[in-house]
């Protein structure tokens, strides 16, 4: 299988597609793809990104504020990493990658047993 297309500001191999049950991914239609932090480098517009966050306000959610385009966010649970969505991309075809569903729907903002990997809030009433 040949490796995916690089876009020059997205300089990361791309390996899937994840899809989220939440209400805000649903709504949107999201379909995402992981890359690292120091692959994505926004090369115009930044000025015309808006930011949504909601509850411990680490997630970042992006958006362009002229068209609405929802182009990528910062995982909560992530910090090192954004997903991009995968219909930003140019002359790329999202079927060439498998697609992954995750759930995002019973995520809680407390996790009785958490990743280490995750740096969200560890107590109920302590945010991040």
């Amino acid at each position: 299988m040949p490796l995916p297309r690089r876009d020059a500001w997205l300089t990361a191999e791309r390996v899937e597609r994840t899809t989220c049950d939440c209400s805000l991914c649903v709504k949107k239609n999201a379909v995402m793809t992981k890359v690292p932090e120091d692959a994505l480098e926004v090369l115009q517009g930044e000025d015309l990104l808006a930011l949504y966050e909601w509850n411990t306000h680490r997630a970042k959610h992006y958006f362009c504020r002229r068209c609405g385009i929802y182009v990528f966010h910062r995982k909560r649970a992530a910090l090192d990493h954004f997903r991009v969505n995968v219909f930003c991309l140019d002359d790329f075809d999202p079927e060439t990658l498998p697609l992954r569903e995750t759930e995002g729907a019973n995520m809680t903002v407390v996790d009785p047993k958490p990743r280490a990997e995750w740096p969200g809030p560890r107590t109920p009433g302590v945010s991040g």
